[in-house]
């Protein structure tokens, strides 16, 4: 997939204004490999530059929903791998940026969320700015949030580390990761932001496609999981 090099400027009235169409990148065509997501809307590259805006508008949480609610009042993002759902995630270690290591495993008892973006991709950076509002919003003992940036010749350890460098509002560790490194489902993902909603005990709740507002990021962590017996069927 060819992409026309143009600089998207990440405003935030832009980027809560055109939640209903900005549902991700297509990244580069891969071998084929078995994967259950969903096709979404192609979006425009982005330079590894781009300055991302510290804060979104004020938003008020909807009262708590179960997951299944949740997935019907979404409008920028699909639900993906659905297989998955209710196993438990495979363990990987990844080293961040600073030189810290993450090991999936290790997060048992947290709810954890793995971010998959790209510096060039629209949607991930407009994303951004919700994702360091849910730091914000719930601390490191309830949440352990992972931005993994899968290395491709666009995206390279230099280009996320520019990035992250030009926008020190980022306040969740990032990695440069080698997807071939990484196991299944995380190895397969061909479409950017998604994200894996993993709960307490280790099982994965919900994997998006797509870019997802706070609110329902929110939502997700705190509602139940759907193979929970308090979830709805």
């Amino acid at each position: 997939m060819i992409y026309n090099r143009t600089i998207f400027t990440i405003w935030l009235g832009v980027a809560v204004l055109t939640f209903s169409v900005m549902t991700g990148c297509k990244k580069e065509p891969q071998p084929a490999q078995a994967n259950d997501s969903n096709q979404n809307t192609q979006q425009q590259p982005v330079e590894p530059n781009t300055t991302v805006k510290p804060a979104i508008p004020q938003i008020i949480a909807p009262p708590k929903l179960t997951l299944n609610e949740i997935i019907k009042r979404r409008k920028t993002w699909n639900p993906v791998y659905t297989r998955w759902y209710g196993k438990e995630a495979p363990d990987f270690t990844v080293t961040d940026l600073n030189g810290k290591k993450h090991t999936l495993s290790e997060y048992r008892g947290k709810n954890v969320m793995l971010i998959f973006w790209a510096t060039w991709c629209g949607p991930c950076i407009a994303e951004i700015p919700h994702l360091i509002e849910l730091r914000k919003q719930i601390g490191e003992d309830k949440l352990v949030m992972l931005g993994i940036s899968c290395i491709d010749p666009r995206n390279t350890t230099e280009a996320v580390r520019k990035f992250v460098t030009a926008n020190p509002v980022i306040n969740y560790p990032v990695t440069s990761t080698d997807e071939a490194t990484m196991p299944g489902p995380y190895n397969s993902i061909n479409s950017i932001p998604s994200s894996f909603f993993i709960a307490p005990d280790g099982k994965i709740k919900l994997a998006t496609e797509g870019m997802i507002p706070f609110p329902q990021m929110k939502a997700i962590i705190e509602a139940d999981s759907i193979n929970s017996p308090h979830a709805e069927q």
